[in-house]
């Protein structure tokens, strides 16, 4: 087994999925070498709004050890927000609220919504004919509605877990998780 930077095991397995990735990558710049600018990589991320930085994904570098404990809530509020970027520009950023627009987390329902009332919408007013989609592996993202979901408007054109085009798992070189 092999330890990322994170902490975050890599099984043996994992390998494989990796170099078959890696190798399909390649064999698209081969074709087109500037295949990787027309790659829209999303992501969301989760910021505390107490202050509070998940360690596990952030790194803070300092001089000196400040010797500091900081009390924080056991869950703390927190806003999650979701962007996609590639070459071309930028869609969101985009804000998980409920209909009162209190913060709210992430899941298939929501991220489906958001696919099909934000993002979807909004690469109408971009020249995508030829974009790539790119998502990691959670859980929401890929749940069978959403990734033929994703197929409808991307075709083939679809990296994720249960896409056309496999992410491969724990890529912690390619995502940060």
């Amino acid at each position: 087994m092999i330890y990322s930077q994170f902490g975050l095991a890599i099984h043996q397995n994992d390998h494989q999925a990796r170099s078959r990735f890696v190798e399909w990558a390649q064999n698209e710049i081969a074709v087109v070498p500037d295949f990787h600018k027309r790659i829209s990589f999303s992501d969301k991320a989760h910021f505390w709004l107490n202050g509070y930085v998940n360690k596990q994904n952030c790194r803070i570098w300092s001089e000196a050890n400040p010797q500091v404990n900081v009390e924080t809530p056991l869950h703390p509020e927190k806003l999650t927000v979701w962007c996609a970027l590639w070459a071309g520009g930028i869609i969101g950023p985009y804000f998980f609220k409920n209909d009162e627009g209190h913060n709210v987390t992430v899941n298939g329902d929501r991220y489906r919504a958001m696919i099909t009332n934000f993002f979807i919408p909004e690469l109408n007013n971009h020249d995508v004919q030829e974009l790539w989609f790119q998502q990691d592996g959670a859980t929401c993202h890929t749940a069978r509605a959403i990734i033929d979901l994703l197929k409808d408007t991307f075709g083939d054109r679809l990296i994720s877990r249960f896409g056309p085009v496999n992410w491969p798992p724990r890529s912690c070189d390619l995502t940060h998780r």
